[in-house]
């Protein structure tokens, strides 16, 4: 699938630009460290690009649980993240970044934070696919986040971005 798709977008010649939006809807599942329990999630996000490099955005995340022999559980998260984008070519576009946040349900609120990558491929000049990972630290008091760094989430996901606006030539070549 991952080669048919790049080879379509062979002949794309998009990256992203300063000034640019960007909407991602993204979906996948994540496995919570040391347990059985199954997530599927859901990600909505905005980002602006100060320079065809950094990104600054905001996250809305829902998951959901899904557990044996109890009851299922949902956790929503809401974060401003920050990703460097490194481009290997003008369509593979690669980034690194880290959020900031806090995460929520019905019964609780407390504070999340953890780095994020991923590579995104970019399939028309406006429009791309997203392969992204994130770890979720959660804590309740700031000094508190290493003594709970083996507790939190690995999510992945797979997602569709749409580029919009923005000035000059960005990373384009030629």
């Amino acid at each position: 699938v991952l080669v048919s798709f790049l080879a379509v977008a062979i002949n794309v010649n998009a990256a992203p630009r300063q000034g640019a939006s960007e909407l991602q809807v993204s979906g996948g599942l994540f496995h919570a460290e040391g347990s059985d329990v199954g997530n599927l999630n859901l990600d909505l996000s905005y980002g602006w690009y100060l320079s065809p490099g950094w990104q600054l955005g905001f996250r809305q995340a829902a998951n959901y649980n899904f557990i044996d022999d109890a009851s299922d559980q949902w956790i929503a998260t809401t974060s401003p993240f920050v990703n460097y984008h490194f481009p290997v070519t003008d369509i593979i576009v690669p980034y690194l970044g880290a959020f900031i946040g806090a995460a929520w349900n019905d019964r609780d609120v407390t504070g999340t934070v953890g780095p994020q990558g991923g590579i995104k491929f970019f399939v028309h000049e406006q429009a791309f696919l997203n392969l992204g990972y994130r770890y979720e630290w959660f804590w309740n008091k700031f000094e508190r986040i290493n003594n709970e760094s083996d507790n939190g989430n690995h999510v992945f996901n797979i997602g569709v971005g749409f580029m919009w606006g923005g000035s000059g030539t960005g990373t384009r070549r030629p």
